[in-house]
């Protein structure tokens, strides 16, 4: 494993050249485009590292799937799917189009911008605060990191620049989609995409998934089966962006990316897997994680599609 894992890495890697690190938001724009980190942590606590595994980035879109299983853990199934959808969409992850155009106006799914920043808004706890410190503890139990923080400056720049998100919040406001204090919503969200992570901790977070819920590192029972389950379901059909239906037929894994360049997988049973590589497609997914998750389905026989 060591070996294949080192060989994939370095043919991976000379990919990122193809791509171009995210630029929207100032902060990430200054992300080393040679950076490159691969993790794999086996469902019995094994774990292989190659390239530069302590490289840290924020998990931007990555981190919907922790404050997702923290929703589905605080407030149940049938209360989170029912304010947003779970099906797939072939638009921009920001976009908000599909939302002003199909009734009801809810979000498609919560690994958009509009569906996580709805998800944000149905945690029980209260304030920005006691939201964002539930996300933090729950990413630290399932991470097996209890250092993770938020990067202020990442958090800052995101902030910033955000007309977008601000833009998709009001507009679920004004539809009825969005209940809470719009400004303490959109904080939350911008601090769980600036958690700061490597790429061990990704694969460790895509082991508990894969061990539906059980931490390999810890022991510890952090989510229930269920929403390990739901929680790959969903990667599975909308984890990778607008590119996530090529995702499935090329890689077949269970997978979330972010534009800080990281990309989780989740193999059930087997395996969870890290990589970071912050140079994009034209998607908002690593171009060098792309390639170095290919290669693992199909020389590790990983393909759970």
């Amino acid at each position: 494993m060591k070996e294949t894992l080192a060989l994939i890495a370095q043919a991976s890697s000379i990919q990122a050249s193809k791509g171009s690190v995210a630029t929207y938001i100032p902060e990430l724009a200054k992300a080393d485009p040679e950076a490159f980190g691969l993790a794999v942590t086996e469902c019995d606590g094994t774990q292989y590292l190659s390239g530069n595994c302590e490289f840290r980035f924020t998990l931007q879109s990555i981190s919907k799937v922790v404050t997702l299983a923290l929703a589905l853990e605080e407030r149940g199934k049938d209360n989170v799917f029912s304010a947003v959808g779970n099906s797939p969409t072939a638009d921009p992850f920001n976009s908000i189009m599909r939302l002003e155009m199909d009734a009801p106006h809810r979000p498609h799914n919560p690994l958009i911008n509009s569906g996580a920043i709805v998800v944000v808004s149905l945690l029980p706890e209260e304030g920005r605060e006691g939201k964002i410190e539930a996300i933090l503890d729950m990413a630290r139990d399932l991470m097996a990191n209890g250092d993770i923080k938020v990067n202020d400056r990442v958090y800052r720049s995101e902030k910033n620049t955000s007309d977008r998100n601000r833009s998709l919040a009001y507009f679920l406001r004004s539809v009825g989609s969005l209940k809470g204090d719009i400004e303490d919503i959109l904080d939350v969200y911008f601090r769980q995409c600036s958690m700061e992570v490597n790429a061990k901790d990704l694969s460790i977070l895509g082991a508990t998934f894969a061990c539906d819920g059980l931490n390999p590192i810890t022991g510890k029972q952090v989510i229930s089966p269920q929403t390990a389950r739901i929680v790959r379901a969903i990667m599975t059909t909308c984890g990778m962006y607008d590119g996530s239906g090529e995702f499935a037929v090329n890689v077949g894994i269970p997978a979330k990316s972010g534009v800080g360049g990281g990309i989780m997988a989740s193999v059930p049973g087997r395996m969870g897997i890290g990589v970071v590589s912050p140079p994009l497609d034209q998607r908002g997914n690593s171009v060098a994680g792309l390639a170095a998750l290919a290669a693992i389905s199909e020389q590790l026989h990983c393909r759970v599609l």
